[in-house]
C-alpha cells in the first residue's frame, strides 16, 4: 500500500495533487454543511446558514489579501519581496482587527436583522476574522510560490478541525446549535494558520518599496477587493435576503438548494487557485496566456454541464440522498439553481483572467451584473422560483458581456 500510495504520488504533478487535496477539502465541508442539515431541520439550518453564508462572505474578502499576495509573491524577489509581505502582513492584520470590532459592536443589530436566536453567535464569529486575514495571506505565499502541499495543509487543517469540533459539541453537550457552529468556525481559523512560517518579528522590518511599486500594489487591490466584493453580492446575497425575506422554513429550504447548487462554484474556484499564478508567470516569461484560459473553461464548463444534467435528472434523489425527505419540495429548482451557479462559474473564470492580467473591465463588468442580481431579488421575490429565475437572467446576460469583450479585446490584438 505504502509502495502505491508512493507511486501515486510520483505520478502526479504538485498541481495534480494539490487539485485532489481541495476536491477532499471541498468533500469536507460539504459533508460538515450536510450533516448540520440533516442533524438540526430547515428551521435551525436557516439559522446555521446565516453563520457559513457570513463565514463563505469573509473569505471572499480576505480572497483579496491572498490574490494579491499571490501574484506579488510571483512577481517580487529578495529583500523587495521580504520587505512587501512585511506590509500585507501588517495591513491584513488591521483590516481583520478592524472588521472583527466592528461585528462584535453591531452584533445584536445583526441578530434582528437576520433574525437568528442569539448575538452571541456573531461576537464569537467576530473574535475569529483577524486570524481569517493572517491565514489568507499566508496561504497566498504558498499560492504565488506554489508550494501546493503546505497550501493543502492549511486547508485540509481547516476544514478538518471545523467538522470535528462541531460534530463533537452537537453530539455531546447540551449548547445551541448556532453557538456551537461559531465556535467550530472559530477554532477552525486557528488551525487553519498551520504551517505558518511567518517570522513576527520581519513586521517591524522597514518598507523599502519604492512609489511606483506601492502604486501598482495598491492598484491591483483595489480592483481585488472590488471585484471579491462582486462574487460577495453573487455568491451569497439571495440566501441572505431570502432569510430578510421568508420564514425559517423557506430560508431553511433554500439554504439546502444553494448548498447543493453551488458545486460546481465550489469546483470552478480549484481552477481560479492555479490559474492566476500561472497566468502571471505566462506573461512574465512573455508567452501566450489564452490557452490555460481555454483550458480552465473547457474543465468548468464540462463540469457544469454534468452537475446539471444530474440535477434535473435525479433531483429528488439528490436532495433525499444528502438531506432527507424534509427537503424534497426543492426537486424543481435544484437544476435551475445550479444552471445560474454553472454560468457564474464560467464567467468567473474569465474575470480572474483578467485580473491576473491587469485588466479591468470584467470586473467592473462582474459588479454591474452582481448588483442588477441582489436589485431582481429585491423587486422580485414572490416566491423561491421567482428568486432562483432572477439569479438565471442576471447570469446569462453576465456570460454574455464577458464573452463578447474577450472577442472584443481579442480583436484588438
Amino acid at each position: 500500500m505504502i509502495t502505491k500510495t508512493n507511486l501515486l504520488k510520483r505520478s502526479l504533478s504538485p498541481e495534480q495533487l494539490f487539485m485532489l487535496s481541495v476536491l477532499a477539502v471541498n468533500a469536507g465541508n460539504y459533508f460538515y454543511n450536510l450533516i448540520l442539515g440533516r442533524l438540526l431541520g430547515p428551521e435551525q439550518f436557516a439559522e446555521a446558514a446565516v453563520l457559513v453564508t457570513f463565514l463563505l462572505v469573509l473569505s471572499f474578502m480576505a480572497m483579496t489579501f491572498q490574490l494579491v499576495t499571490a501574484k506579488f509573491s510571483v512577481v517580487f524577489n529578495g529583500t523587495i519581496f521580504s520587505s512587501f509581505i512585511s506590509k500585507i502582513y501588517k495591513n491584513a492584520l488591521l483590516v481583520g482587527l478592524a472588521l472583527g470590532v466592528v461585528i462584535i459592536a453591531f452584533a445584536s443589530q445583526l441578530q434582528k436583522l437576520f433574525n437568528t436566536s442569539s448575538p452571541t453567535l456573531f461576537t464569537i464569529f467576530g473574535s475569529g476574522v483577524p486570524l481569517y486575514f493572517l491565514m489568507s495571506v499566508n496561504r497566498g505565499v504558498y499560492q504565488g510560490k506554489k508550494q501546493f502541499k503546505s497550501l493543502s495543509i492549511t486547508y485540509q487543517a481547516e476544514m478538518l478541525s471545523r467538522l470535528l469540533v462541531t460534530l463533537v459539541l452537537l453530539l455531546a453537550f447540551n449548547i445551541p446549535s448556532s453557538i456551537v457552529i461559531a465556535v467550530g468556525i472559530f477554532v477552525s481559523l486557528g488551525f487553519g494558520l498551520i504551517p505558518f512560517k511567518f517570522n513576527i518579528q520581519s513586521l517591524k522590518k522597514a518598507n523599502i518599496l519604492n512609489a511606483n511599486t506601492k502604486k501598482h500594489i495598491k492598484h491591483f487591490f483595489i480592483i481585488t477587493a472590488f471585484y471579491e466584493l462582486t462574487q460577495i453580492i453573487i455568491n451569497n446575497s439571495d440566501i441572505l435576503l431570502v432569510k430578510h425575506y421568508f420564514e425559517a422554513y423557506d430560508a431553511g429550504l433554500y439554504a439546502s438548494l444553494a448548498l447543493i447548487g453551488r458545486v460546481v462554484y465550489f469546483i470552478a474556484w480549484l481552477f481560479v487557485m492555479l490559474l492566476l499564478p500561472t497566468v502571471v508567470q505566462l506573461k512574465k516569461e512573455g508567452k501566450a496566456t489564452a490557452p490555460i484560459l481555454f483550458k480552465y473553461v473547457g474543465y468548468v464548463s464540462a463540469v457544469a454541464f454534468i452537475i446539471i444534467l444530474g440535477c434535473f435528472i435525479f433531483p429528488k434523489t439528490i436532495i433525499t440522498l444528502l438531506f432527507g425527505d424534509g427537503y424534497i419540495t426543492m426537486a424543481g429548482l435544484l437544476w435551475q439553481y445550479a444552471l445560474a451557479t454553472g454560468l457564474f462559474a464560467i464567467s468567473n473564470i474569465f474575470a480572474y483572467y483578467y485580473l491576473s492580467l491587469d485588466k479591468y473591465v470584467p470586473v467592473i463588468i462582474s459588479g454591474v451584473f452582481g448588483l442588477l442580481q441582489m436589485g431582481l431579488v429585491i423587486c422580485f421575490h414572490n416566491s423561491l422560483a421567482q428568486v432562483v429565475s432572477m439569479q438565471i437572467v442576471a447570469m446569462v446576460l453576465l456570460l454574455i458581456v464577458q464573452l463578447v469583450f474577450f472577442f472584443l479585446d481579442n480583436l484588438e490584438n
